[in-house]
């Protein structure tokens, strides 16, 4: 297959990782509130995935690239991994969108009593850039839509180059057939691993606009834009991984290190915050989420 065609499968393979985010916004069509206990689990359970997929498939991957057995480029890919998620953080901390503060607090008084009202009100979280984003497109603001894609390409960046990178052995032999590709089983289980990592993060996003009474296909919407960086990031983590492959080292490191930070620093401490009120303040169900996402996804590793 060209290059084309491997460009087009590998951002379309990102492309399901986005729209799975939406799938986040689908309990609301059933169901008014959406309890703690299952947001924790939920978020463990994203955290399990991450974990497994970052040490068992994107490590292991980096590993075996690596030249002489010293993991040089390895190490200082995860590190950079860990430097772009701070990246993405301070400029979020750093942006004020037309009256929004820190971390896209609303000054509006309504506004940040609907917001307050999505922490007490079964299934909050503690994401104040999910709340910004409902704002954004509850009213429909366009230039806050372009700002904060802008932070969001920043911040799930990571993850599409996790999608990209292990798409790295595209059309080599041992690869799994699908419509006419030999694809890598590690892009296989990224690509799944990703995608069910997303729909939490959708959830989070469609909180706050449930607060705000937006439409639930509107927050179906809202859920897949805040991933539309991933395909992007996909198909040029690839590109360069093809262009560059003594590199590879260096790209499984870089998406291993963004993802385990991401989970140490973002996944678990929302758990935690959304679980403050729970029996236990949740520790339980975050564990549990945790055990069923790395025992769900560690097997496919060895099929």
């Amino acid at each position: 297959m060209g290059l084309l065609q491997n460009l087009v499968l590998v951002f379309v393979a990102g492309l399901v990782t986005a729209l799975a985010t939406g799938l986040g916004a689908l309990p609301f069509f059933v169901v008014d509130d959406f309890s703690d206990r299952w947001n924790v689990a939920l978020w463990g359970l994203a955290s399990g995935i991450m974990v497994s997929a970052s040490l068992f498939g994107l490590v292991n991957e980096g590993l075996a690239y690596a030249s002489g057995g010293f993991p040089t480029l390895m190490v200082g890919g995860l590190l950079a991994g860990v430097a772009l998620v701070e990246v993405a953080d301070w400029a979020l901390d750093a942006v004020d969108i037309e009256g929004s503060d820190e971390r896209g607090h609303a000054a509006d008084d309504e506004h940040a009593h609907e917001t307050e009202a999505v922490h007490t009100d079964g299934g909050g979280h503690g994401h104040d850039d999910h709340a910004l984003e409902a704002e954004a497109f509850a009213e429909g603001d366009l230039r806050k839509l372009v700002l904060i894609l802008g932070i969001l390409t920043v911040h799930s960046f990571p993850e599409g180059v996790a999608v990209g990178v292990s798409f790295a052995e595209l059309g080599l032999e041992g690869g799994i057939p699908v419509l006419g590709f030999s694809v890598p089983l590690l892009a296989v289980f990224m690509t799944i691993a990703i995608s069910i990592h997303n729909v939490p993060e959708g959830l989070a996003v469609s909180i706050p606009m449930r607060a705000m009474d937006v439409s639930k296909w509107r927050m179906v919407g809202a859920a897949v834009f805040s991933s539309l960086p991933q395909p992007i990031g996909a198909v040029v983590a690839f590109a360069f991984v093809r262009w560059a492959k003594e590199f590879l080292p260096f790209g499984f490191g870089f998406a291993a290190g963004a993802m385990i930070y991401l989970v140490v620093t973002e996944f678990v401490p929302e758990a935690l915050e959304t679980g403050e009120e729970l029996p236990g303040e949740g520790h339980k169900e975050l564990l549990a989420g945790l055990a069923l996402g790395v025992a769900a996804m560690v097997p496919l590793m060895y099929v």
